[in-house]
This record gives C-alpha cells, sequence and structure tokens, in this order.
C-alpha cells in the first residue's frame, strides 16, 4: 500500500460518497487508475463496506448505554452468549474482552424505560451471564471518524 492508497483510504472514510471523478481529482489521479486502485482495495479487503452515519436521536435511539458483563468462561457458555448477541438489535456494538469485565456492549434505545425492560427480559437472562453493569452515557466526546492509514 502507498501513499495515494492511503490518501484514497483518507477521503473515503471522510466522505463514502465521493464520486471516483472527485476521488480521483482529491487524491491526484485520473478517474481510471482511481477506480483500479479503489477497487484493488475491495478486493484485498482494505475497505470492507460502505455506510451511512445516522443520527441516533432521528431514529429514536439516542439513549446509550455501555454495559459491562461478565460471563461464565467456558467456552460453551461463551459461544452462546455471543450468538445470542446476535438477535439483539439494541446492541449495537459488542467486544469479548481480555480480564475483567468479559465483555462489553454499547446499547441503544429510546430512553431509561426502553433500557430498564431489556436489561431485565434480555440482557440478565442470557445464558452465562453472571454480573450485568451499565455506564449511562452523558455526552459523546469524540465521534468514530475512521481509523489512521499511516504507516
Amino acid at each position: 500500500m502507498d501513499e495515494i492508497d492511503r490518501n484514497i483510504l483518507r477521503e473515503l472514510q471522510s466522505d463514502g460518497r465521493l464520486t471516483i471523478q472527485d476521488l480521483a481529482q482529491r487524491v491526484g489521479l485520473t478517474s481510471s487508475p482511481c477506480l483500479r486502485r479503489v477497487r484493488q482495495l475491495e478486493q484485498d479487503g482494505v475497505i470492507e463496506g460502505y455506510r451511512a452515519v445516522i443520527n441516533p436521536e432521528a431514529v429514536g435511539r439516542g439513549f446509550e448505554v455501555l454495559v459491562s458483563v461478565e460471563v461464565k468462561r467456558d467456552r460453551e457458555a461463551v459461544e452462546a452468549f455471543e450468538a445470542a448477541l446476535q438477535d439483539i438489535p439494541d446492541v449495537v456494538e459488542a467486544y469479548r474482552l481480555f480480564g475483567s469485565p468479559g465483555c462489553l456492549l454499547r446499547i441503544a434505545v429510546a430512553d431509561l424505560t426502553a433500557y430498564e425492560r431489556l436489561w431485565i427480559e434480555r440482557l440478565t437472562t442470557l445464558s452465562g451471564v453472571t454480573e450485568v453493569n451499565s455506564q449511562i452515557i452523558m455526552k459523546r466526546i469524540k465521534e468514530p471518524r475512521g481509523l489512521p492509514v499511516d504507516r
């Protein structure tokens, strides 16, 4: 990957809707070589996809909670827990961690009442869960804006 590829990645992370012509102009190429490079980055798995960034408030999910979860430390319990998370749309991100807690979730729901219902009806009833701790997000200080693509 050379500097032009890194510039392409920076530009697409900033605006994934750029036309090939605009992208090419920004990175100092003509359209055809720029398109070849983008396709190659896609084929190589460097670019995994393109998504819209949605305002959580606009879709009724402005109440966000970080939830640490302890799960029994055996393979079957962990696998069952991780599989069950796939069926809970309110869990928008999930990470298995080293150490304690064993898992960190980001939840997006409408309000505290919706989160309490999720906590009681789903999170605490998942197989293998031994502890659930919630931290309500007061303010997002830094938005995700993509990965640094330096050397």
